[in-house]
């Protein structure tokens, strides 16, 4: 089931709308996303990709292209999942230990060599700490990071499913 194009180009469309979510935030209700937000919807963009170009290619099962597309996939889910758990980490620190705001995205892309500008976007600053809307308890990190940790689940599951190493006879 989870090898067919119809579930890869469903995988897709949620990746998709996921950020038509996120968009929605930002226009709609003018949640201005901090930069840690940025980060993530670029990982949701990555994983959406992955599973789109493979729902597109629909490779044979065994094929050495399901290894590259999860891999491709899962590599995509930890780095979002990464980013989201930092942000949900500054979101739940106490009030006097959270960083100072630091400036805009597009003024550390300017100013900065794209090195710092990830190593101080994952530093977070006051901005990332707000919480500005929760279901269930949960910030919309907190629901991201489960995104990425059931895809990353699944990309696991696909590799070592697909790949088994050869049985020793000896």
């Amino acid at each position: 089931m989870f090898e067919t194009r119809g579930f890869n180009l469903f995988m897709a469309f949620v990746c998709y709308q996921l950020l038509i979510t996120a968009y929605y935030f930002q226009y709609v209700e003018n949640m201005d996303p901090c930069p840690l937000c940025i980060f993530q919807r670029i990982g949701v963009l990555l994983v959406g990709l992955f599973f789109l170009l493979r729902g597109l290619h629909n490779p044979i099962p065994g094929s050495r292209w399901i290894l590259f597309y999860s891999i491709g996939g899962l590599i995509s889910a930890i780095a979002g999942g990464i980013v989201s758990a930092r942000h949900m980490y500054l979101q739940n620190l106490p009030s006097d230990q959270v960083p100072a705001c630091g400036p805009a995205l597009d003024y550390l892309v300017e100013m900065l060599p794209v090195s710092e500008v990830i190593s101080t976007v994952l530093a977070g600053d006051g901005e990332c700490a707000k919480i500005s809307w929760d279901m269930f308890g949960i910030s919309m990190p907190g629901w991201v990071l489960l995104f990425f940790v059931a895809v990353a689940g699944l990309m696991l599951w696909n590799i070592f499913r697909h790949f088994k190493p050869a049985r020793k006879l000896f």
